[in-house]
């Protein structure tokens, strides 16, 4: 829908968006890159770190549960029992939350996961990007480019493929996932058992896990991100899908053998943005003056320059889009992206994948270019991709698997 409300208010182009920036991910101590890592030298792998305090086991199953914030796991903590009862049993020196990745999306929150890596390292830095080599929009998710070879484009070794021989890696997640470019890229090296449902995932988990050795498992659940984008993340589906969630790691806790720590975190929060604050931002010329590609998602957009564009030209369209949203937006260069450390530490191949100016939500906002964006698009409710707290940091809760018939009538494990 495009954009009749008036305009927010102004803020002056002087100022620089680089002080206003919120902090980093705190990769490399506390973010969704320490999970798998931390996981590996629980189990006693040399040249891992721990850096998220994880007590000693024999096998770890890392639970992520895409779209599950911190705030709305706070929020919405009376549709999970199970989950309340673990928080109030306390984790000691384990952090209970960290950072997603930036963007705070799936794409490059699973590739730090898998990876230990920030995205300014494995290269996923966004929804869809630019492809340099093919001066071509790119997708990194479920739509993946033909001719972008997943391994070239994150070359560095997942944390499965270095753990390979060593132990038993395990992916649990739905079928179509098994052989996706998006695995390929960021989480192969593990073996992969495919389940539909929470279900039939929660009983190849328990399979998978029976015999005995050491084994770190991912466990994948989309069904809250879906219900999230679909009907918004305060809509009873999602309050629904959060307690499905809750049910499953209770029946992981069951299931799972003892020796178990199992980890529940997520891959980025979300928020609604109401349908008069979804904007298409390229009825406004001044808004795309030069602007030869545009990229990211809706609370996170890329916006790729002319080949001769000068530094003058930059910040013309940064102040024109500051003109234009005031206070609601944070409008900033790919090098102070860089150099906020907001992407990690940036290889040189990675750097022109980033757009070279970033438009970042700092409100219920969402921002569209109709001239690519599906009309579908324009429909999803629950959003991400921004640097706001609730999009950034996620839940982690560390416990110890009850083993089977440990679970009480009330739902404490024991």
């Amino acid at each position: 829908m495009r954009e009749t409300a008036q305009n927010p208010v102004n803020t002056s182009a002087g100022n620089s968006p680089a002080a206003d920036l919120p902090s980093p991910p705190l990769f490399g101590s506390k973010s969704i890159a320490e999970v798998l890592t931390s996981a590996a030298a629980s189990l006693g792998m040399p040249d891992f770190t721990n850096h998220l305090q994880l007590p000693p086991a024999q096998r770890v199953c890392v639970v992520l549960a895409d779209g599950l914030g911190r705030s709305l796991l706070k929020q919405k903590s009376s549709h999970t029992p199970f989950l309340r009862s673990v928080m109030a049993e306390g984790q000691r020196n384990v952090p209970t939350w960290i950072d997603a990745a930036f963007p705070s999306t799936t794409a490059a929150s699973l590739a730090s996961l898998g990876t230990g890596l920030p995205a300014g390292q494995h290269g996923m830095v966004g929804y869809d990007v630019l492809d340099p080599a093919q001066d071509k929009v790119v997708n990194l998710l479920g739509n993946w480019d033909s001719n972008v070879d997943p391994a070239q484009w994150q070359p560095h070794a997942t944390v499965f493929e270095r753990l390979a021989g060593e132990l038993d890696v395990v992916t649990v997640s739905l079928p179509q996932f098994a052989n996706s470019p998006m695995t390929q890229a960021a989480l192969r090296g593990s073996r992969f058992v495919g389940g539909t449902t929470l279900h039939a995932r929660t009983a190849a988990a328990a399979e998978a896990m029976s015999g005995g050795g050491r084994s770190l498992m991912y466990f994948y659940a989309n069904e809250l991100d879906k219900a999230g984008h679909r009907y918004g993340c305060q809509s009873d589906r999602w309050e629904h899908q959060l307690e499905e969630l809750d049910s499953t790691v209770k029946r992981l806790s069951t299931a799972l053998p003892p020796g178990t720590t199992i980890l529940l975190t997520g891959d980025h929060g979300m928020l609604d943005v109401p349908e008069s604050q979804r904007i298409d931002y390229s009825a406004d010329e001044t808004l795309v003056a030069g602007v030869r590609h545009t990229a990211g998602e809706p609370r996170m957009v890329h916006l790729y320059l002319e080949p001769d564009a000068t530094p003058a030209h930059r910040e013309s369209l940064i102040a024109a889009w500051r003109s234009r949203f005031g206070e609601r937006i944070w409008a900033f260069t790919r090098e102070q992206a860089v150099d906020a450390g907001l992407f990690g530490a940036v290889r040189p191949e990675v750097a022109p994948r980033i757009g070279d100016v970033m438009i970042a939500a700092r409100d219920t906002l969402a921002l569209y270019d109709t001239r690519r964006a599906r009309p579908a698009s324009l429909e999803v409710v629950g959003q991400h991709g921004s640097l706001t707290k609730t999009e950034r940091e996620v839940p982690l809760l560390c416990f110890a698997a009850a083993a089977k018939g440990a679970v009480g009538k009330k739902g404490k494990r024991g």
